[in-house]
């Protein structure tokens, strides 16, 4: 750069010769300087001005074009926390009051650092002392085994085992964190429940998945890091579940019974108040499938859901509604219950006859199996299916449990006249118990199928008709009149107006064909108040023997019948119903519905 003189000679020289002060032209000279300075740095502010007012609006840009194309895309569910890359996050289950039947607990896993590790061999032993499945020996040698920088040792600790671990004080055990399954009530509603196991892995998380019952079957949903927070609400009454179980229990044990189920069923919504098996298993610490002998023996069989059985006389109230809807009889029509009924080289005999002819209400009310073979001949075999299709008889029933769509009714290979008349009082179909309460909601409800649920519905969905009204009516009646007059009196319950049917089977071998002579499965499908119904309840007891009389009683007027009187004697109030006067319970059962649907 040249810098110009503030006092070039040839001007100095001139301004004397004019007689000028020189010094002006200093002054001058500074001035213009000056300016040029101040010009220069104000055209350098002006460049960084624009430069960073260019950044700024790009940047803006930037975040615009980023927010429109957000925007224009499809929202993405919520990812949950997760740690090692697992999805340890589960919903929690409760009933239809809010109290919780599964939720979560955090706990912590044991694993060896090897590396770190002062005295491996004192801390294997110390170990297996801590757990005695555990095998030391094994232990100390993956600890010292000087290729082995890592070792699992045990998946879930209880607080007592982890202070344990800690108070060996070797820096190798480190422990990670995890959510474990907590059942709180230990074995009730087990079989609904089912349980969960871990999948994937890791130290510091491990994933639960669902191994069985409602836990498989919405596995999905309880996974879900979207509804992490959205309890599945089950339509399961705990209180009522508790109270079932403990009456089913002490019946199944004071009368020496192999296993038992119940099934409470709302008429009309198809929901499941309760479901109890027995015997039952803790899903805290599920135990392993059975690998040997018959799966049905196994604790984790769920006898109200898998258990198919032939249950005997409780499918006469069917045969009895058919004949009914189609107009074939009235409830005083007569039919002959001579027996033994000889049907080809074959015999239907009643457990008690009662005389040459029975209205169609006492072969009901006394359980005759002549009078409905009667009623199915006449009716035929093909309509007899079509009937039982429409209740559901012959499908896997749909509920929200795994272990429902692997189970299926055992039909006849040839579903003739004699098939029909020995299914017509409950042998040679085999269904289960939670199959007979569908049924039997749908006789009593004014004659719509409900679908069974154990998910909350708050309300009936719309369902198809498979009798009219007016069946089901005298339906109702009839039914009463069981409890009032035929097998089943010991459920009569002092402003409970009950109705229901006994069921008595003979146990089939498991090979060999025939039947077994002493083992009985009893069965009492009941639905109250009958007069107006609310709920159906199904009790079965399987090889029951009431041993208070001079002979043993296998039957279930005095097995399932006096279990489920006491089960809807303590529920009832549990419920909400209030007891009621027989006045109000014959005005019910005698008013009259609409014949038009």
């Amino acid at each position: 750069m040249i810098r110009t003189p503030l006092r070039p000679l040839a001007r100095v020289l001139q301004a004397r010769a004019r007689g000028e002060n020189p010094d002006g032209i200093e002054r001058e000279n500074l001035r213009l300087r000056a300016e040029h300075a101040r010009d220069t740095a104000r055209e350098r502010a002006e460049v960084r001005l624009l430069v960073a007012a260019l950044l700024f609006l790009g940047g803006f840009v930037l975040i615009g074009a980023q927010m429109a194309l957000l925007a224009a895309t499809d929202p993405i569910p919520p990812r949950s926390a997760q740690s090692d890359g697992i999805a340890a996050d589960r919903a929690e289950i409760v009933d239809r009051r809010g109290r919780v039947l599964a939720t979560n607990l955090v706990t912590h896993s044991l694993y060896a650092e090897t590396r770190h590790m002062v005295d491996p061999v004192r801390a294997a032993h110390a170990l297996a002392a801590i757990f005695p499945d555990i095998d030391g020996d094994r232990l100390e040698r993956q600890f010292t085994d000087p290729d082995r920088r890592f070792v699992w040792v045990r998946g879930r600790l209880s607080p007592e085992q982890r202070q344990a671990v800690h108070d060996i004080g070797e820096p190798g055990l480190m422990f990670g964190p995890r959510d474990m399954r907590l059942y709180p009530n230990g074995t009730l509603a087990a079989h609904v429940l089912g349980g969960t196991r871990y999948g994937a892995q890791g130290v510091r998380a491990a994933e639960i998945v669902g191994v069985a019952g409602a836990e498989l079957f919405f596995d999905e949903r309880l996974r879900d890091p979207a509804r992490r927070d959205m309890p599945l609400e089950l339509s399961l009454d705990l209180t009522v579940q508790a109270v079932m179980t403990d009456v089913l229990g002490s019946g199944m044990r004071m009368l020496s019974a192999r296993g038992a189920s119940a099934v409470l069923m709302e008429a009309n919504t198809g929901e499941i108040v309760s479901l109890v098996s027995l015997p039952d298993f803790d899903p805290n610490h599920r135990p392993p499938p059975a690998t040997e002998g018959d799966p049905a023996d196994s604790v984790l069989f769920n006898r109200a859901v898998q258990g198919y059985y032939e249950l005997g006389s409780v499918l006469k109230v069917f045969t009895v509604a058919q004949a009914l809807e189609e107009g074939v009889v009235t409830p005083d029509t007569k039919l002959d219950t001579r027996s033994p009924m000889q049907v080809g080289r074959f015999r239907i005999s009643d457990f008690r006859s009662r005389g040459p002819e029975q209205s169609v209400s006492d072969v009901l009310a006394f359980s005759s199996n002549v009078g409905t073979a009667r009623l199915a001949r006449d009716l035929g075999p093909e309509a007899q299916q079509d009937f039982l299709r429409k209740l559901g008889f012959l499908d896997s029933v749909e509920v929200e449990l795994a272990e429902a769509a692997r189970a299926r009714p055992l039909l006849p290979d040839r579903w003739g006249d004699l098939s029909a008349m020995t299914i017509s009082y409950g042998h040679g179909l085999s269904t289960s118990p939670l199959h007979l309460a569908v049924g039997y909601a749908a006789l009593v409800n004014g004659g719509r199928l409900v679908a069974p649920t154990l998910e909350r519905r708050r309300g009936a969905v719309p369902s198809e008709r498979v009798i009219s009204e007016t069946t089901s009516r005298q339906m109702r009646q009839m039914l009463h009149d069981v409890v009032q007059r035929g097998t089943a009196s010991f459920a009569r319950i002092p402003g409970y107006p009950v109705g229901g049917k006994t069921g008595s089977a003979d146990k089939p071998k498991r090979s060999g064909g025939g039947y077994y002579d002493g083992k009985v499965l009893a069965t009492f499908a009941a639905a109250f108040p009958i007069h107006d119904p609310r709920y159906v309840l199904v009790v079965t007891l399987d090889e029951p023997v009431d041993t208070t009389g001079p002979e043993p009683r296998r039957t279930a007027g005095w097995t399932a019948v006096p279990v489920s009187g006491e089960i809807i004697r303590r529920i009832a109030p549990l419920l909400g119903l209030a007891p009621e006067s027989d006045v109000a319970i014959a005005q019910g059962l005698g008013a009259g519905l609409p014949a038009s649907e």
